[in-house]
């Protein structure tokens, strides 16, 4: 027999595993899955090479009909070297807001869509509801495109798709694209008293960094974007390493650096001037070495969205998220990859605040989880026809 269970129920039994990217998200998957399974529905698994991850994709309703994307991932960061106040991997509840690792990005959306499977499947579904479940968003949304080439191929595509990360039940329309890259320089080691005979692979490093750090100034002087809470493109060093003792000139250094650019702007060509100084550094350091240089690799990528304002997407997901508002943000999410890749028309609108996301004692408040509930329980209406 079925037993409904509410939104904070599920949420936490989600936050329960822990699926940090690093991890295998398969034991919340295989729950997702028998809950579905309860009441007949049956998903679909789209592994990654490894065998050790899914893509989790479930329809209810008419498959033969246009229908709805809601799609979420189920991967978290890590809580190492965070200081949680509470386990961050047992659902706690104090006054109106529920902590744990995921509650606010984005198991507190999943909980919710969770929560109204019964009513989903008992309701007279004109239009189908599809659960979209992806792996690794938060490693550079690695996953989720295994699942849209699936998708690709099926011979009805849906007609919208609300990807639901924090964004306080407001409707988004645009984000920034995003490149991420490492750079590794290969120096010549030896005693620091003979300096000029060595290659310091840490002194090259910091002049790409350097660099990176002019091309941010340039690009935070430049085009604004209307909407953005960080309206102009940024270009951020995040890592760098190198060097083991102070009497050694370094061998080795590494630096992690990203770009995000408004989707109006080329961000391949903002990657592109940085690739073709670092190539410069490696061409000044064979020049000293043969065996020294610079390789750079690109760790992640994924578009920008950017959903006209003006259309049906937007309209129905105010109408569904019963707030007018629109706005553009900076972080990223697996929408612009709907958009390009699947060609749905998608939006970002999801419970909890971002500004909560990735912190030590992460939560997400009650009201924000009832506000995406009574989303789902309109777009249930919408579909009934």
């Amino acid at each position: 027999m079925h037993t409904e269970r509410t939104i904070e129920e599920i949420l936490g039994r989600l936050v329960g595993f822990d699926t940090t990217s690093r991890n295998s998200n398969l034991p919340l998957i295989d729950w997702v899955d028998a809950w579905l399974q309860q009441f007949g529905v049956q998903g679909e698994r789209v592994f990654n090479a490894d065998g050790n991850k899914a893509n989790f994709y479930a329809t209810i309703g008419p498959a033969d009909q246009p229908g709805y994307i809601l799609s979420g991932h189920t991967d978290t960061v890590p809580v190492d070297g965070q200081n949680w106040l509470t386990d961050p991997y047992t659902l706690t509840r104090q006054g109106d807001q529920l902590f744990g690792r995921g509650t606010v990005d984005m198991k507190g959306f999943l909980a919710c869509c969770l929560s109204r499977v019964p009513q989903l499947v008992a309701a007279d579904l004109k239009a189908p509801v599809h659960l979209a479940f992806s792996y690794d968003e938060e490693v550079g949304c690695q996953g989720v495109p295994g699942l849209l080439e699936v998708l690709c191929d099926r011979p009805v595509k849906p007609k919208a798709c609300f990807v639901g990360e924090p964004s306080s039940m407001e409707v988004v329309v645009a984000h920034k694209a995003k490149q991420s890259y490492r750079a590794e320089f290969t120096g010549l080691a030896c005693h620091s008293s003979q300096a000029p005979h060595g290659v310091n692979a840490v002194s090259y490093a910091a002049r790409l960094v350097q660099f990176v750090d002019s091309v941010a100034i340039r690009l935070g002087e430049g085009v604004q974007g209307e909407l953005y809470d960080v309206p102009v493109s940024t270009a951020h060093v995040g890592v760098m390493r190198g060097g083991t003792a102070l009497n050694i000139v370094p061998e080795r250094a590494v630096v992690d650096f990203e770009f995000r650019v408004l989707p109006t702007e080329d961000i391949d060509v903002v990657a592109a001037e940085v690739a073709y100084f670092a190539a410069s550094l490696d061409a000044e350091m064979k020049q000293r070495n043969p065996d020294c240089g610079v390789q750079l690799s690109r760790i992640s990528a994924f578009p920008g969205l950017d959903t006209d304002p003006e259309a049906e997407v937007v309209r129905l997901a105010c109408q569904l998220a019963d707030d007018p508002k629109l706005k553009k943000v900076a972080y990223g999410t697996e929408a612009g990859l709907f958009s390009t890749r699947l060609g749905v028309p998608t939006v970002v609108v999801g419970p909890g605040s971002i500004n909560q996301a990735h912190k030590p004692n992460e939560f997400v408040d009650i009201e924000q989880l009832e506000r995406c509930g009574a989303f789902v329980d309109r777009l249930l209406e919408h579909c009934r026809g």
